[in-house]
């Protein structure tokens, strides 16, 4: 006994998939990942003046996936461990420790946007 079946073909417009669902680059998804991750940084960033956490702020362009921080001190702060006023929330690897801690709602709210909820 043979089985039978029937295969339709469809079109698929990547380029209107990618609209629709808010994944260009720029788009809603991607601004919406690049604010949370700075919002959520904002308590781990090392604070003695606020000019590191500001600067993420005034160096990052929300939709371009690249937050920045850029102070004369921000990688040596990011990468050696010191004793920071507010520790261990505040410290060293903090966009490190904010995405193992906050990974999975970002991707839960990006998905949210992308379903268009």
């Amino acid at each position: 006994m043979a089985d039978n079946f029937f295969l339709q073909s469809i079109r698929f417009n990547g380029d209107n998939a990618v609209r629709q669902f808010h994944l260009e680059e720029g788009g809603l998804v991607q601004q919406y990942i690049d604010s949370e991750c700075l919002r959520l940084c904002a308590d781990k960033v090392p604070l003695d003046k606020g000019a590191l956490k500001q600067s993420g702020i005034m160096n990052t362009i929300i939709g371009s996936g690249e937050i920045k921080y850029r102070t004369p001190y921000a990688r040596r702060w990011y990468y050696m461990p010191a004793n920071f006023q507010g520790a261990p929330e505040r410290g060293n690897y903090w966009f490190a420790r904010m995405k193992q801690q906050y990974a999975a709602n970002i991707k839960a709210g990006a998905q949210r946007i992308a379903q268009g909820g």
